[in-house]
């Protein structure tokens, strides 16, 4: 049930926290063999935060905003005592001493962690095919992909393993699982949301948000975890709205931007057709529908895939084998070990990165591959902003295509990367995206729809995601599918 809903049975004593997260952890038990969307189930902290919470309500305290709602936390974010792997060889064995700011809130918001996500290893991907632990699959069809690289997050979501759950966004790590897995994924602002605890890929791109069922589970998550954190010298400090008081407003008049340049040829046509549809639906709100030109937004990836890859590289760098993390048993020097612990540790995907990163920041090519992508993604920005000068929001597919099979393109890492066309360029300009459930394909797997609003405009983005939704009732003409809940 959604969260206002479960938060008001839990209040009215007709459910328990601790029947709630059991079955919660008996789905998990049913459907993992086949999903693999966990690296780690926490029966022991769910069941002891479950309890925690049943206390308080038998006491009459306040159990918090999230009393109760079970979690998955993907497994690039810190959890204080729990294994935190980044779904890497690297950091198999890697036990954080401290807690990530976003599962520190949800734990004092009442939250229940059932298990940390699988994901693509250190969140390079775009199907959670480089997990070093194996694939995830998608809940609609296990012959499918569930996203990348927060596929574990996405499919436990919407296989109804748990209530809510995490993921990071890099480029589109978010939206396009959610897309992906008929879910709602949202990625906030660059900044709204504190990075301290997540492990690093590409820091000025790097945002945590969101899955869940409904949009408005959507907003009751982000309220807790926005917010300020003077540990993370990104996180803004501005107020934090009522995400929650802001999904009935009036959206008549509202003008949506329909983006050009993301129906591109190679658009899946019932993609493009179900977006077109939604786009109406908004339309039939009372919301005007305007063409809008950003000439540089498919510029994007060219720019992403230098940028991200940069960053990476100077991130990943801290694991040489010496502090933390895997060791070669099989080295007769320093550099030795060095190279041969991150030889064996990282996987082909994430070495690939490093090395296209490397380059890009060496001596006589920074200027002409990195110093050229920052100038190019400010222009991409300048574009958005005189694009928002002329409408609220601006609509396009969250993804050119629904769920491809397994091995499509691991012989073919462009066309992988290809996938994130439409998603990176909010990641570059900083902006907060939502993907909504918007239809289904002819072989019965989810189309996503993304909305783009300004920076710090998650209220006006939630808003209309959440009357579409209520409007278009998507999943009320699902088709059917074992996995699903």
């Amino acid at each position: 049930m959604p969260i206002g809903a479960w938060s008001d049975a839990l209040r009215n004593g007709s459910a328990t926290a601790k029947e709630h997260s059991e079955q919660a952890l008996e789905r998990i038990a049913a459907t993992e063999p086949e999903l693999k969307a966990f690296v780690n189930v926490t029966g022991d902290q769910a069941r002891a935060q479950a309890e925690a919470v049943d206390q308080a309500i038998a006491a009459k305290q306040d159990p918090g905003p999230l009393a109760g709602v079970t979690i998955g936390i993907k497994d690039n974010l810190c959890t204080k005592g729990i294994t935190t792997t980044c779904s890497s060889r690297m950091l198999e064995n890697f036990v954080p001493p401290y807690e990530s700011t976003v599962t520190d809130r949800l734990w004092k918001a009442g939250a229940v962690m059932v298990g940390k996500t699988n994901l693509d290893e250190f969140a390079m991907g775009s199907s959670t095919e480089t997990s070093a632990f194996g694939m995830t699959s998608n809940p609609w069809d296990v012959g499918r992909v569930p996203g990348g690289s927060s596929g574990g997050s996405a499919a436990c979501v919407a296989a109804g393993q748990c209530d809510v759950a995490l993921g990071s966004d890099t480029g589109g790590s978010i939206r396009q699982p959610a897309s992906f897995c008929g879910v709602v994924g949202l990625k906030p602002t660059y900044g709204r949301v504190s990075r301290w605890g997540l492990v690093a890929f590409a820091s000025s791109l790097d945002q945590i948000g969101p899955f869940s069922r409904t949009v408005a589970d959507s907003a009751a998550v982000l309220q807790v975890i926005a917010g300020h954190d003077p540990r993370d010298s990104t996180s803004l400090d501005v107020p934090v709205p009522d995400y929650s008081a802001a999904l009935n407003r009036p959206i008549k008049g509202l003008k949506i931007g329909i983006l050009k340049e993301a129906f591109v040829e190679g658009l899946q046509p019932e993609v493009e057709a179900s977006v077109k549809a939604a786009a109406e639906q908004l339309a039939s709100l009372g919301c005007e529908l305007v063409d809008v030109s950003c000439p540089r937004f498919q510029a994007g990836i060219a720019t992403y895939y230098v940028i991200a890859p940069s960053e990476a590289s100077a991130n990943l760098a801290r694991y040489d084998g010496v502090k933390y993390g895997y060791r070669t048993a099989d080295a007769d020097s320093l550099s030795a070990m060095t190279a041969k612990s991150r030889a064996e540790g990282f996987g082909d995907e994430v070495q690939r990165r490093i090395l296209i990163g490397t380059y890009a920041l060496s001596a006589g090519y920074v200027d002409a591959y990195y110093k050229k992508a920052q100038q190019v993604r400010t222009l991409i920005r300048q574009e958005f902003d005189r694009a928002f000068e002329q409408v609220d929001l601006l609509l396009t597919p969250t993804a050119p295509t629904t769920a491809f099979a397994p091995g499509e393109h691991s012989n073919d890492p462009l066309a992988m990367y290809l996938a994130d066309l439409l998603t990176i360029p909010a990641n570059l300009a900083g902006l907060p995206a939502i993907s909504v459930p918007c239809g289904f394909d002819g072989q019965g797997l989810p189309i996503g729809l993304q909305l783009m609003a300004p920076v710090l405009q998650e209220e006006r983005l939630l808003q209309v995601a959440h009357q579409y939704e209520q409007a278009a009732d998507v999943m009320a003409a699902r088709p059917q599918a074992p996995l699903v809940a």
